[in-house]
């Protein structure tokens, strides 16, 4: 293939991506948005936030934070990859443009990341890792799935257990972590 094949190509693929956004768009404006689905969603992106936000331990917000960006982070690129390869969907979307698992990765796993960090700190980050993995992946995503909001295709529940033990290790690990130095101010 030579260069401008290639490019050729990309062109091709990115102009397939332009037209599926488009269609979503459209889907979403003429049959999801102000949905019991869509208002559901937007719940979940929204209430966690400010419940964390009202109970927090003031003094660990900068740490819990951190640890939230890490589990976005983390959850938000292993979540793109599964859609990409075809292993789960989501049903719905909260704003056109912004992927569908937004409520998932963005709000509910790094809130409740923080809880387990800010409660129990004494308990052995590994049972709070069982407990969380538990929780997202035999509470969750099946709640999920009867509220049709999350379709697993070839995947099974069990699968993310170990992904989100190692979600949960990981932010543990930087919620932790004291080597930070102080920025000079001069």
């Amino acid at each position: 293939m030579t260069g401008e094949q290639l490019i050729e190509n990309i062109n091709e693929i990115y102009y397939l991506v332009h037209q599926a956004n488009t269609r979503m768009a459209i889907l979403w404006l003429e049959n999801m948005v102000f949905t019991w689905r869509w208002w559901l969603e937007l719940g979940l992106t929204i209430i966690p936030w400010i419940v964390w936000f009202i109970v927090r331990k003031k003094e660990s917000t900068d740490r819990l934070l951190y640890a939230a960006l890490v589990t976005a982070l983390i959850a938000g690129y292993l979540d793109y990859a599964g859609i990409a390869l075809g292993l789960w969907s989501y049903k719905s979307q909260v704003i056109p443009f912004i992927p569908a698992f937004m409520p998932w990765d963005f709000t509910l796993l790094p809130v409740f990341t923080m809880f387990f960090l800010q409660y129990y700190p004494k308990v052995n980050p590994w049972i709070k890792a069982l407990l969380y993995a538990g929780f997202g992946s035999f509470i969750v995503q099946p709640f999920a799935v009867y509220l049709d909001l999350y379709d697993p295709k070839q995947w099974k529940h069990y699968y993310s257990v170990p992904f989100l033990i190692v979600i949960y290790l990981i932010a543990h690990y930087f919620a932790y972590r004291s080597k930070f130095k102080k920025l000079d101010t001069k």
